[in-house]
């Protein structure tokens, strides 16, 4: 019985015995451990104790590991009452089997802008021809559409190019910088009703291209154009790409603005769910009504992005390059998306026009009940006097 207390005593000190050796370690200091003493332990080595009979789960990390593990790349989680900032929407989409940095390097550029609501095409065209840019000729089917040339490319294989969209798009192929700049300045004397330059530069499009053999085709999210055809015919694929990339950047700017929409009303089904009144006037609830309308008839109505437009009726090549261009930048997912946004936001601001009316309604319905009131009291008031 004495062997087997001295020897249960004996094991319950070695954990604290362990725990006192080790955090001598790392604090550099004597592991042998100390007689006892009769003052108390300072405040900031009484908490490394762990308490009697328990084994001590507690991991002691020392600033070595700390910094590798920060070096290693890995970023602290972000805190709960911050949003992290939304990433652009039309930017590239993410592809499989993506081709080298030398590869890029030998690619020309195809970039995109949105930059209004519509261009004035006739004036722009001159104010770009005193400009020193020429004019291309586009088949007579294509008349909302200005081509424009300039003899400063970006890279001597093949030719700078410029389409001008009447509903407020841009696209540039194979154009420096330095060009690209000062069409865009000239461009804004010619807009209607222009975006923000912040969002017109967040919400582009931007794909490589080369020139080799073959057919034409996009592949690996870039455009491979040939060299045996005309170069009316390669106008006309350029015109085509340049086209879907038009819907895109168009698409782009209108789904910023259905966000800032629903962002302004989010608030309201919270309001109706605590049982608060909505504190909005009628003429604010008309005015987010004809921002929802308004938005709905550009996507659905003044826009290409439901059907095919009729200048590909007859050209099945290029109608193929535009639907493959269109699938390739998911513009058919994203407009049933924005659709889907729509009807729901359309059934929230009707909710709101029918609050408003019967608040209307039962305010109209005190008062007449308050006139009828007051004319009684007048009758009673004759009969009585």
């Amino acid at each position: 019985m004495f062997l087997r207390a001295l020897w249960s005593r004996r094991g319950a000190l070695r954990p604290a015995e362990r725990f006192r050796v080790f955090s001598s370690v790392l604090h550099g200091s004597d592991p042998k451990p100390r007689p006892a003493s009769s003052e108390a332990p300072p405040p900031q080595h009484r908490r490394l104790h762990p308490p009697s009979g328990l084994r001590s789960s507690a991991r002691f990390y020392s600033t070595s590991i700390v910094k590798s593990v920060l070096k290693s790349g890995l970023k602290p989680a972000p805190l709960p009452g911050k949003r992290a900032p939304k990433g652009p929407r039309t930017k590239q989409p993410s592809r499989a089997n993506q081709p080298s940095q030398k590869q890029d390097e030998d690619m020309m550029q195809c970039i995109a802008f949105a930059t209004a609501d519509q261009y004035h095409l006739p004036t722009l065209c001159h104010d770009l021809t005193n400009h020193g840019f020429q004019e291309i000729d586009l088949p007579r089917d294509a008349s909302n559409v200005l081509g424009m040339s300039t003899e400063t490319a970006a890279k001597p294989e093949d030719d700078a190019l410029m389409f001008f969209f009447r509903e407020g798009s841009v696209v540039f192929w194979n154009v420096e910088e330095k060009t690209m700049k000062q069409v865009l300045r000239v461009l804004e004397h010619h807009e209607i009703q222009p975006y923000e330059v912040a969002l017109v530069h967040w919400e582009n499009e931007e794909i490589n291209y080369t020139l080799g053999e073959g057919n034409t085709r996009l592949e690996r999210g870039d455009f491979f154009l040939s060299l045996d055809i005309s170069q009316q015919e390669a106008v006309l694929e350029k015109f085509a790409f340049s086209n879907a990339l038009c819907l895109s950047v168009k698409l782009a700017i209108w789904e910023v603005a259905l966000d800032s929409f629903v962002e302004s009303i989010q608030s309201i089904p919270e309001t109706l769910k605590s049982g608060k009144r909505i504190r909005l006037s009628s003429a604010e609830v008309m005015q987010k009504i004809g921002e929802l309308f308004t938005l709905r008839h550009c996507i659905n109505l003044r826009s290409d992005l439901l059907i095919t437009p009729d200048f590909y009726w007859d050209r099945e090549n290029l109608e193929k390059l535009y639907e493959k261009t269109c699938q390739f930048l998911s513009i058919n997912r994203r407009v049933n998306v924005v659709n889907e946004k729509l009807e729901h936001c359309s059934q929230l601001t009707d909710l709101m026009r029918s609050h408003l009316s019967e608040k209307h309604s039962l305010r109209l319905e005190w008062m007449i009940i308050i006139l009828i009131t007051i004319e009684v009291m007048f009758e009673l008031a004759k009969m009585i006097f």
